[in-house]
């Protein structure tokens, strides 16, 4: 087949860029381009062709409508096209039709970004040789192998994690000064309802979480346990001791109603840097709560850490829509550069059900961590269903 790459609106050449996959948005609408690559290069690497490059290409009705007059002579929108090339190590282009991936997912009840995955993934199987326009044998076939492509995606746990934050069980018993309700019984309906693993904050004042509590949180939990401290000595002796599976070291003040800030590492980068050798020592990862500024992410880069956990509370505590783009914006750059320094990102503070689904779409986020909302819902609804509604937004499938 002729090769049209250089014939469609925005297509690059990819025997001139080092990686496999290069995504151009023409479509209109705000597209994560590093999560739909990052997809793209996991479903290549499932299919055994990590070494072909791939393009991809978003457009709108208009655009997809003459790119099917120019090259088949038909009328119309089409909802994706695949363009298979004939050059050693490229195979080929595939292009989906925004409008009508919207469009398709209201009316099949679905997000956007499932169906604009379940699009790429019906485009590379028709450039991995598969039609379904063949007959019944050749429909089932490809059918069969968008169901693979698309069930080892999801194994491949390109969706970020959820864990939940119990503290605020903890708070609702101290009022009290009761035994009830009991966050080590939270921790467990938290596991059963689906998340990804249980976060728990031992502050110095121990106003919420006990140190009993954290103890037999260390013992039950199946999935993992983030403890949350202040790098102190006595923090750091307990977490030698306990093991969890990750700290977070946040900064605390002695008044404040929840943590209002993020660690500023770039002025503590000995101390910190300290704290996470010591841990280290004991055989715990470490991850900083840190606010999304470049002078705080390189400082954590510097100290050792492995992880950083971006401090979410400007974008969700935004006063409108305008400020909350310009915070959602310096996040995903943020995010971006962590990643590229070789740190893991999570995310978290003030995440709630109406602003969490949009930074769940941020490719390099790949853990979330919330609290409060889910504790303020669970009073409405029950504690397994508003975990279960919490997840359903992080994993993209609400």
């Amino acid at each position: 087949m002729q090769d049209r790459r250089h014939d469609l609106p925005g297509c690059f050449d990819s025997r001139e860029i080092p990686v496999p996959v290069e995504v151009v948005n023409q479509s209109g609408r705000p597209v994560s381009l590093c999560r739909y690559r990052r997809m793209a290069g996991a479903l290549l690497r499932i299919a055994g062709l990590g070494h072909m490059h791939l393009g991809l290409l978003f457009t709108d009705a208009r655009g997809i409508t003459e790119i099917n007059r120019q090259w088949f002579g038909r009328q119309g929108p089409t909802n994706v096209i695949s363009f298979p090339m004939e050059d050693p190590g490229i195979l080929g282009d595939v292009v989906i039709c925004m409008d009508r991936a919207a469009k398709e997912a209201e009316q099949g009840l679905t997000t956007l970004e499932n169906r604009v995955m379940e699009l790429l993934i019906h485009g590379l199987a028709h450039l991995m040789g598969e039609d379904h326009e063949l007959g019944d044998e050749h429909a089932r076939r490809m059918a069969e192998k968008e169901l693979e492509l698309r069930d080892s995606l999801i194994m491949e746990g390109l969706m970020a994690d959820l864990c939940i934050n119990v503290d605020h069980i903890a708070t609702i018993r101290q009022a009290r000064g009761g035994n009830e309700p009991d966050p080590v019984l939270a921790a467990g309906i938290v596991e059963l309802a689906g998340a990804d693993g249980v976060v728990v904050h031992l502050r110095e004042d121990r106003r919420h979480i006990q140190d009993r509590d954290v103890r037999i949180i260390r013992e039950v939990v199946k999935t993992r346990l983030t403890l949350e401290m202040a790098a102190t000595d006595e923090m750091i002796g307990i977490a030698s001791e306990l093991k969890p599976d990750i700290v977070t070291l946040v900064p605390e003040k002695r008044q404040e109603l929840t943590t209002e800030g993020g660690l500023d590492v770039k002025s503590l980068e000995d101390s910190v840097a300290d704290a996470v050798k010591r841990l280290h020592d004991a055989g715990i990862p470490v991850s900083l709560f840190v606010d999304p500024e470049p002078d705080q992410i390189e400082a954590s880069s510097r100290t050792g850490a492995e992880c950083i956990e971006i401090h979410t509370g400007r974008y969700a505590d935004a006063p409108g829509a305008a400020e909350q783009d310009m915070e959602f914006e310096q996040i995903v750059k943020m995010a971006g550069m962590a990643s590229d320094l070789g740190l893991r990102v999570h995310a978290g503070h003030g995440l709630n059900y109406m602003n969490t689904a949009r930074l769940a779409a941020v490719s390099e986020i790949v853990e979330f961590s919330i609290g409060h909302a889910v504790v303020a819902r669970a009073s409405l609804v029950g504690l397994e269903r508003a975990v279960r509604e919490m997840l359903a937004l992080v994993k993209g499938t609400a």
